[in-house]
């Protein structure tokens, strides 16, 4: 059993009943499974996911993962994710804790997963550094997330956006935040990385463009 310590996690109920109802299933329709696919593919040992949410990845780990411990601290999603555990292949332990403050020792697991997290957690830095700091060296992180747009009118939008509704109304998301360098910040090697936009739609979207890729924790240490 892993160890669990007192964490100021932040209840939104509304967002959690939003993201349960509406954007999980919407998310579905526009094919994220594909992506979620993609993203877990060939994943083995122990893993570490954060910002599990309701724990829709948890169907797509293979089989070669020995145990996934999934960190939510949305009360009322990661209820919703222990039911997913039960459901899932392989044992997945659904724990409260926040992104910054792991309640595990350094170099425990063999991957660790961010999917649609980054976006939302309050300082991707230091979610990105616990992460480095509890993979074993040569670990994986794999990712998939919405990031910073490439045109610089949308990056106008984006920052005007995140600058006021839009963390308040989806759970503190934010639209235009440059993931892939917070990635190389941290101490990690991109291994490989692609960017699409994610719905397809005609109408462009603040949050279309995303990343997908891993990148590989150093052998010889580095940033812990």
């Amino acid at each position: 059993m892993t160890q669990q310590i007192s964490v100021p996690t932040k209840s939104h109920p509304v967002f959690a009943r939003f993201y349960a109802k509406v954007a999980g299933p919407a998310l579905d329709k526009a094919g994220i499974t594909e992506h979620r696919t993609r993203l877990l593919s060939g994943l083995i040992g122990e893993v570490v996911e954060i910002g599990a949410g309701n724990g829709l990845n948890f169907a797509h780990y293979p089989p070669e993962v020995k145990r996934v411990l999934a960190v939510e601290p949305e009360p009322r999603l990661r209820a919703l994710a222990e039911q997913s555990a039960r459901a899932a292949s392989v044992p997945v332990d659904v724990i409260d804790g926040i992104a910054e403050r792991l309640p595990v020792p350094d170099g425990s697991f063999d991957a660790a997963v961010v999917c649609l997290t980054l976006c939302s957690v309050a300082d991707p830095h230091a979610a990105l550094a616990e992460l480095h700091r509890v993979l074993r060296p040569g670990g994986q992180l794999r990712f998939f997330e919405h990031v910073r747009a490439d045109s610089p009118a949308m990056r106008r939008v984006q920052r005007a956006l995140d600058a006021t509704v839009w963390p308040l109304l989806l759970g503190g998301c934010h639209t235009g935040r440059d993931t892939e360098a917070a990635i190389i910040a941290a101490g990690f090697t991109l291994t490989s990385l692609e960017k699409f936009a994610f719905p397809e739609t005609r109408v462009p979207s603040p949050a279309a463009t995303h990343i997908l890729g891993t990148a590989e924790r150093s052998r010889l240490g580095g940033i812990s």
